[in-house]
């Protein structure tokens, strides 16, 4: 049973969240366009992109379509590894509910018995500037 306190911070949270969720969502499909482009990245698993074979049912059901997205980079887990540590905004973490951009490399969080690809990174965009978000990812992959 959550005390006063954590109900008055459940209220006082629930005001924003709408638009928390849009800012979310918006840096989702920013990042997610940019990072379909790139030539480190090998795809881009996001309900926004048209490309995304769950698009249509997304557009049906969801009104956003979401600030997680996941990206297979080029060079398996040793590269995807490294660009986690070179990211400065992102933070190599497993959490949803957050308002900070975090990453995590899946294999890793999985184990040994994963059937998540070695190169696959999960994504939850915050509400940091969209720009910044990518710039730093840009830098990640070219470096």
């Amino acid at each position: 049973v959550p005390s006063p306190f954590e109900c008055w911070l459940t209220l006082r949270g629930i005001r924003t969240l709408p638009w928390r969720m849009r800012a979310h969502s918006s840096n989702a499909e920013q990042v997610a366009r940019f990072l379909v482009g790139h030539r480190n990245v090998l795809a881009v698993h996001y309900p926004g992109l048209e490309s995304h074979p769950g698009h249509a049912i997304a557009q049906r059901q969801m009104a956003l379509p979401g600030g997680m997205l996941s990206v297979e980079v080029r060079g398996g887990r040793e590269a995807a590894m490294s660009l986690t540590g070179r990211l400065r905004i992102f933070t190599r973490a497993t959490s949803l509910g957050g308002t900070e951009s975090l990453i995590e490399h899946r294999a890793s969080v999985e184990g040994p018995e994963t059937r998540a690809p070695e190169g696959l990174l999960r994504v939850s965009a915050g509400l940091e500037n969209a720009e910044d978000l990518i710039e730093d990812l840009e830098r990640a992959l070219d470096y």
